[in-house]
């Protein structure tokens, strides 16, 4: 038996999240059919975690196993050619039987895309959230940064995350930004996410962005480990998985 791991990019919008589904187009699927044809057998690929539809990636990583003479150049060559244009295989690394993409997974990050102008953008619409009306940005960088450190993150939680706990260790967060700040990107690294929590604090951030919620009430949020005090989610189309450390 060997173990493979792979650093995957994908865009994606026409995808139905990266976990196999009886319907929808997956990137699970794709990259399970692509092994299966290689290898003539039925390979389950484990991701570091589940992406949801529409979010982006362009450094997601997945392990699988298998009986094969194939080595990872073979897989790295071969899947790339099997897989649709959307999915791109970065590295395939062989790695030992102990190596699980998901349970050995040290931090992450994430970015979030927003295009902060007037007029909407026809060419990459869906890589960026468009937000017409000025954003105070120093405002969300002030409050961003309480974020920083080991906190229950429950306020920004939505239902169905696979976890044991809420509490989250935020290791950075920063905004990237042109000189006239229309094209705004935050980052955020930290041990682990739950569910829809990198969009809901982007929600809550845009919001205060935007003078709806006042900066000060951002701490009691957190504090609350009450969704219903946080903004709304925001879109996936803006949310990019960047990276996976082990």
């Amino acid at each position: 038996m060997k173990t493979f791991k792979l650093i995957i990019e994908y865009d994606g919008t026409d995808f139905n999240g990266w976990q196999v589904q009886k319907n929808g187009r997956t990137i699970q699927g794709q990259i399970e059919k692509a092994v299966s044809v290689m290898t003539r057998q039925h390979v389950r690929i484990t991701g570091s975690g589940r992406t949801d539809a529409g979010v982006h990636a362009l450094g997601q990583a997945a392990h699988f196993q298998c009986r094969t003479r194939l080595e990872a150049d073979d897989f790295f060559s071969g899947l790339n050619s099997l897989l649709p244009d959307d999915i791109v295989i970065h590295a395939c690394s062989r790695e030992s039987d102990q190596f699980h993409a998901r349970y050995d997974v040290k931090q992450k990050t994430y970015q979030y895309h927003i295009l902060n102008r007037p007029l909407p953008s026809a060419v990459g619409r869906q890589y960026a959230l468009h937000i017409s009306k000025p954003l105070d940005i120093k405002a969300m960088e002030q409050t961003a940064s309480l974020l920083a450190g080991t906190h229950d993150f429950s306020a920004f939680e939505n239902t169905g995350s696979p976890r044991s706990s809420s509490v989250r260790t935020v290791y950075n967060v920063r905004f990237f930004h042109d000189d006239d700040c229309r094209h705004i990107i935050f980052e955020i690294t930290a041990n682990g996410f739950l569910r829809y929590m990198v969009r809901n604090i982007v929600g809550t951030l845009t919001e205060i962005g935007r003078s709806k919620i006042k900066p000060e009430q951002f701490a009691v949020i957190l504090a609350s480990m009450d969704r219903g005090q946080a903004g709304a989610t925001a879109p996936p189309h803006g949310l990019f998985l960047v990276s996976v450390e082990y």
